[in-house]
């Protein structure tokens, strides 16, 4: 049936698809920067704000996994349109919220619906897309997949400032609506075969529990101070008693609701765990060097986002363009040149100095943005390679589950947390050498007393130089570790069963209709 969709009507269903993944990758995003608004505008403090981001990555954590289940009880384009169509419905609810707990209810709704999003969309793509489209199908979602996160923060910032923040979940709905409504029209004769076992509830209560809780924890154990919070204790025992009795309860069951036997295939396992790791490095880099623009370097929030935003020129020039060409070589060794491209720009930045140019950050976002390009797709074929058509969906929930929840949501808190240690540590250190018996330090006195400055306001200005060296010298340190953590990834590929192009997801799903 993938066959029977071609030209113009082809063009805009991979659009559609793509509409639909856009906004619940760009929701992702755009609220982090909207959280001291919606906090000032609903009376709450900002750390009660975040909840607006943990309530939603929580439960878009549960579904992810869920989505070959749901895509068997209500058939895989039905899925899509109702997710879609209820995920404009609760945008507009999140932005007519008059209270944090309405909207945190209406948040949680909101990835609820768009947790099966990702890879409900990736597998209708090259499932409705001939052989000789689908590389360049993949590539355009990933484009998608890519550049929403970089995106997001600028858009949101631009919103909130122009307009006011519930417009950020209000442009969701004519999106949504034009995504839910083309994609029906053209797929609503080609549903995939429908499957409803019983439902497990247990292992439903187990998974969102063990899934919520752990969901949570990330997000919120670097404002808790990790386990010196008896919060973030309980939250890590729940999570680590509720999965590790869900892996084993659901590998028994009669009708499990995740399909565990993915694993056994070492492509899948291996490309699954190079894909996350990747990601997190790569998100840990996203998160701290906006951050460090704007708290250390004086950067405005629009101007941050300006420096990391050519991580994403590349990606959408080029995307069609790789994944339409990979059946020329061997992914696994773009898989591997990616990390090496990785590993050297990482590098580039770890050199930099407090003085560092918007020239050279953009530069050196342009390079992670040349490894990115080159990276998830041919992940994203090693992955699911061997994995059977009708099994494509749920393989890919998986997979996207894993990356999203210890790529995104455990690699922003990692980077965050050890960020912030790191900047203690060379705090202190430099701190220990600043001393008026230091010539150096005695001299700057001097210089800044014959300058007419007092004594209180010398000293603050010398604190608040160090703190600026240590937080780059501890953004220095998380780039060496990225570093050498990408070169250590570069033979891991190769470790995998070389992809056979007749094998590979885009070839393998070319007869699923």
């Amino acid at each position: 049936m993938g066959n029977e969709i071609r030209g113009t009507t082809l063009l805009l269903l991979n659009i559609f698809l793509g509409l639909g993944t856009f906004i619940q990758i760009l929701d992702t995003s755009i609220a982090n920067v909207a959280i001291p608004y919606i906090a000032g505008s609903l009376s709450v403090s900002p750390d009660q704000g975040t909840w607006v981001i943990t309530s939603f990555s929580a439960s878009n954590a549960v579904v992810l996994p869920l989505t070959g289940w749901l895509s068997d009880y209500f058939g895989r384009v039905k899925l899509f349109v109702y997710s879609v169509i209820l995920f404009a419905i609760a945008s507009f609810l999140c932005g007519f919220s008059s209270s944090l707990p309405m909207l945190i209810f209406f948040r949680v709704l909101q990835g609820a619906v768009a947790g099966s999003l990702i890879p409900l969309s990736q597998s209708l793509i090259l499932l409705n897309n001939p052989p000789e489209k689908q590389g360049s199908a993949l590539g355009f979602w990933a484009m998608i997949v890519i550049v929403a996160p970089v995106v997001g923060p600028i858009l949101g910032g631009y919103i909130t400032e122009v307009y006011t923040w519930p417009w950020i979940f209000y442009i969701n709905v004519p999106i949504g609506l034009i995504s839910a409504l083309g994609t029906w029209f053209i797929l609503k004769d080609h549903e995939s075969a429908i499957k409803r076992d019983p439902i497990d509830w247990f292992g439903l209560f187990l998974l969102c529990l063990g899934v919520g809780s752990l969901q949570i924890m990330l997000d919120k154990g670097k404002d808790l101070d990790w386990f010196e919070s008896n919060v973030i204790i309980a939250l890590t025992v729940v999570a680590l008693v509720s999965l590790t009795y869900f892996i084993f309860w659901n590998y028994f069951a009669r009708y499990p609701i995740v399909d565990f036997k993915f694993f056994a295939d070492r492509n899948f396992t291996l490309g699954t765990i190079v894909g996350t790791l990747g990601f997190l490095l790569f998100f840990a880099a996203t998160v701290v060097i906006p951050l460090w623009l704007q708290t250390e370097q004086n950067y405005t929030a629009y101007w941050a986002g300006v420096a990391v935003a050519p991580i994403g020129i590349v990606p959408v020039l080029f995307s069609s363009f790789v994944g339409k060409n990979l059946n020329r070589v061997d992914v696994r060794a773009v898989s591997a040149l990616s990390f090496l491209i990785f590993g050297f720009s990482y590098l580039y930045f770890a050199n930099f100095t407090t003085d560092v140019s918007l020239q050279h950050i953009m530069l050196a976002r342009l390079y992670q943005g040349i490894a990115l390009t080159i990276f998830f797709i041919p992940i994203v074929q090693i992955t699911l390679t061997d994995i059977p058509k009708e099994k494509y969906a749920s393989a890919s929930g998986i997979f996207n589950f894993i990356r999203i929840l210890i790529g995104s949501g455990f690699g922003t808190s990692l980077s965050i947390t050890l960020w912030s240690r790191l900047e203690i540590f060379h705090h202190s250190r430099l701190t220990e050498v600043a001393t008026t018996y230091n010539p150096l330090t005695a001299q700057f006195y001097e210089l800044m007393q014959a300058a007419g400055f007092k004594t209180g306001v010398i000293d603050r200005i010398l604190d608040r130089g160090i703190e600026q060296q240590a937080y780059m010298l501890a953004t220095n340190d998380i780039m060496w570790v990225a570093a050498w953590l990408s070169f250590c990834m570069v033979p891991i590929p190769f470790l995998c069963k070389k992809v056979q192009q007749a094998r590979s997801p885009t070839a393998a799903t070319s007869g699923a209709h």
